[in-house]
């Protein structure tokens, strides 16, 4: 039981630190517990962050 909890949060660690990257929270937590933890902080690594968009200027028209 105790190795299944350490694998969970080492994922939700993951996730954590993913979450301003490309897939955000959610993808690298998937990503680490289905392929494994160490998959995902390759992943992480190799990942670029997420593009921010530009606000659009309001006229006030």
């Amino acid at each position: 039981m105790i190795p299944f909890i350490i694998w969970v949060v080492v994922c939700l660690l993951i996730g954590y630190l993913g979450r301003h990257k490309k897939l955000g929270f959610w993808g690298y937590f998937f990503g680490s517990i289905v392929l494994t933890p160490i998959i995902g902080v390759i992943l992480l690594f190799a990942s670029d962050p997420r593009k921010v968009k530009p606000k659009e200027e309001v006229s006030a028209a």
